[in-house]
């Protein structure tokens, strides 16, 4: 890592714009990626991260649910009150993967539940099918949940001899671990758990002279912590997919849920 930031450095200081040397691309579980990007439609993606991995057929339908009761959700929100729910981050990574097909059980379900209303009160035309016996179950829910993030957690300074040496005193990295649980709906086993991990480096400071210079790009002092966790959690994905694509259930001695192997004396 030492060798890495000192060839990153380098490159900063010999580039002939200073701006180049804002941050770096986050870092999935210690290979080149970046973050979730791009759109979905059906099976079809467009602009998605090429580090994502990818389903030939999907693998059932899904629920997201993200637990705010968690302490992680409190500490998330105090930490970065600029960034909202995981959830649309999520949806979008998992559609253009094809691994599942989503189905809605969040916020917008009021608005599913208004349009039967509106057909049940008799104000719809006619023509409208809003009846029962239409929506899709979830055959697996999701949990999404940061385990770490923190900027500023690794500071570099005096890589480099001089002048040089007051650049590096600003670079610091940003970093985040998240995990993603995938349960079946009708058992309520959990088939599938994944942990990820994401890092960037980037410019938090530049002291002396190197400040006036770089006044123009005060915004640019901090990489959005949102990048990190975007990659964090698309890491943990694919890790989650890798493993689905060899996936083997579990069998129990005498079947689940029937005492199993683990006997206690009287």
């Amino acid at each position: 890592m030492k060798n890495q930031s000192n060839q990153f450095l380098i490159a900063c200081v010999c580039s002939v714009s200073l701006a180049a040397c804002v941050s770096t691309d986050p870092s999935l579980g210690g290979s080149s990626g970046n973050t979730i990007t791009g759109a979905a439609g059906g099976a079809h993606s467009q602009g998605e991260n090429n580090a994502l991995e990818r389903c030939e057929a999907p693998l059932g339908t899904l629920s997201i649910y993200e637990d705010t009761n968690e302490n992680w959700w409190y500490d998330y929100r105090r930490m970065y009150p600029q960034l909202g729910t995981t959830v649309p981050l999520i949806r979008v990574m998992i559609q253009q993967s094809n691994c599942f097909v989503i189905v809605e059980r969040g916020k917008a379900m009021r608005a599913l539940q208004a349009e039967r209303a509106l057909m049940e009160s008799g104000e719809l035309r006619s023509q409208s099918n809003f009846g029962k016996g239409q929506l899709v179950a979830a055959d697996y829910t999701v949990s999404p949940s940061i385990q770490f993030s923190e900027s500023g957690t690794q500071k570099v300074g005096g890589l480099l001899g001089g002048w040089v040496g007051v650049v590096a005193g600003g670079l610091s990295s940003n970093e985040a671990a998240t995990t993603l649980l995938l349960v079946d709906n009708r058992s309520g086993v959990q088939v599938s758990a994944a942990a990820g991990n994401a890092k960037n480096w980037d410019f938090s400071a530049f002291a002396g002279v190197f400040s006036g210079l770089l006044a123009g790009v005060g915004g640019y002092t901090d990489t959005p912590e949102g990048k990190v966790i975007s990659a964090a959690f698309m890491d943990s994905y694919n890790n989650m997919v890798k493993a689905l694509k060899s996936y083997q259930a579990q069998d129990v001695r005498g079947g689940l849920g029937r005492g199993g192997a683990l006997g206690v004396n009287e």
